[in-house]
């Protein structure tokens, strides 16, 4: 029921999205050629994720547990800045202040990283954090997620697709590892949301997500994703996440280190990224954004391996995502 609650709302807003879009000013005009559409499109979808995702969780799991409040008031608050961003335009130091503000909001109502399980060597303990330590690293990791799938939003339902096999992805590690309810269930909520958005996303798009719901779904996974864990889920909370995002932490990382080498702003926007190069290498939306999720796919099933202790199948398995990532960022006018 939470995952098709949120499916059916974000399926039925959707359309009420794009017609409103042109009359708030959330419309994206193609100014340069780093954009992969040439007419403007609607970019107000992330209202219906958001809509979707805050009410499926709100009415199944804020009963039972009510700092899930906490959650949903932060994931407004992530939204309206992207939102704000999407209508208006915000500068990129403005919009990461934002971020960091709400990740020690988070951060204060109980979402933090308290400690690390040692995970190849377990029966050797944990490594605690407290205080500064702890905030450092909780925001770190809100801010970074949220970033990653802000990033991935280039092509026409790879953000949202990417993120519905993230979602499921953790959603079943947490519950074969320890059976966390509310953990598996919030991300079947995320996973609803974006599902019930990609049909009008996929390519040929009808509407983005914008900002504000790039910035969401990143913030609710990067938080939801460690809320509640306990020692048995610790990898769960912190391993999982990593391994079934490997697509586009590694794209954010490869772009920063692209632009540093350049001397190029670090936030500043280019046509280096993963899904361009697939592009470049003469491969169509559709094709290029299937092959990512079919990586995302494969990382997801690592993730939910290493999560069951199965260790030698998961990293077989992110090296193959490892070596499919490599051939797509090198193999643009590469013949070697």
């Amino acid at each position: 029921m939470v995952f098709i609650t949120s499916l059916l709302l974000a399926l039925a807003l959707t359309p009420a999205a794009i017609f409103i879009a042109p009359k708030i000013g959330a419309v994206d005009i193609p100014k340069d050629n780093r954009r992969m559409h040439n007419i403007p499109m609607p970019r107000f979808g992330g209202s219906a994720i958001f809509v979707g995702a805050t009410a499926s969780i709100a009415i199944f799991l804020v009963p039972e547990n009510p700092r899930m409040v906490g959650i949903l008031i932060c994931g407004a608050l992530i939204y309206i800045l992207g939102l704000v961003d999407d209508i208006r335009g915000m500068s990129a130091k403005v919009k990461f202040l934002g971020q960091v503000v709400v990740g020690c909001a988070a951060f204060g109502i109980g979402v933090r990283i308290n400690f690390i399980q040692l995970f190849f060597a377990p029966e050797s303990g944990y490594t605690f954090f407290s205080g500064l330590s702890a905030l450092i690293l909780t925001v770190a990791w809100i801010v970074g997620v949220t970033n990653t799938i802000n990033l991935i939003d280039g092509l026409d339902g790879l953000a949202s697709g990417v993120t519905i096999i993230a979602s499921l992805s953790i959603a079943y590690a947490a519950f074969i590892t320890s059976g966390q309810e509310a953990g598996s269930l919030s991300m079947l909520a995320l996973a609803g949301a974006a599902l019930g958005f990609l049909p009008f996303n996929f390519h040929p798009a009808k509407i983005f997500m914008g900002d504000g719901g790039a910035l969401f779904l990143g913030f609710m996974f990067a938080s939801l994703s460690i809320e509640g864990a306990t020692k048995s889920a610790t990898v769960v909370a912190i391993v999982a996440p990593v391994l079934v995002l490997g697509v586009p932490i590694f794209d954010t990382a490869f772009a920063i280190l692209r632009r540093m080498i350049n001397k190029r702003p670090i936030m500043e926007a280019d046509k280096g990224h993963l899904h361009h190069r697939i592009m470049a290498a003469g491969f169509g939306q559709k094709r290029a954004v299937l092959m990512l999720y079919g990586i995302s796919g494969v990382m997801g099933l690592a993730a939910v391996l290493l999560s069951d202790r199965l260790y030698v199948e998961a990293v077989a398995l992110t090296v193959i995502a490892a070596t499919l990532i490599y051939v797509f960022l090198t193999g643009s006018g590469d013949k070697k």
